[in-house]
């Protein structure tokens, strides 16, 4: 079974930066696409970005400018390095494998909480 694990949420102050980790228990390149969610107080889970197996990614306009998704083949690994937080920014965010039919795997997510 393919898993899953988030890691680098932590505290931040206003404007500071993380950079959160999502390493795989097999190659990722049996997923279709991969991405990161978040799940904000009050609000729906959303997607904030995504990668393909080309390296052509996309982002939410919240996000965009800010937050950078890259991956590593070797290191099984998919990044998001996270600049000029806001508190808006709070939340537990989620890594998510797509293999369409086959199915979504998903972490157990990692908290990220940004101070005023």
């Amino acid at each position: 079974q393919v898993r899953l694990a988030e890691s680098g949420g932590g505290l931040v102050q206003f404007g500071g930066s993380l950079r959160l980790s999502c390493t795989a228990s097999g190659s990722i390149s049996i997923f279709n696409h991969m991405a990161w969610h978040r799940q904000v107080p009050g609000a729906m889970r959303e997607l904030v970005a995504q990668i393909k197996n080309d390296n052509s990614d996309n982002y939410a306009d919240f996000v965009k400018g800010r937050f950078t998704i890259s991956r590593d083949l070797a290191k099984n690994t998919v990044y998001l390095q996270m600049d000029r937080l806001t508190p808006e920014d709070t939340g537990i965010y989620y890594c998510m494998g797509d293999r369409g039919w086959y199915g979504e795997y998903w972490g157990q997510g990692t908290q990220v909480t940004v101070s005023s």
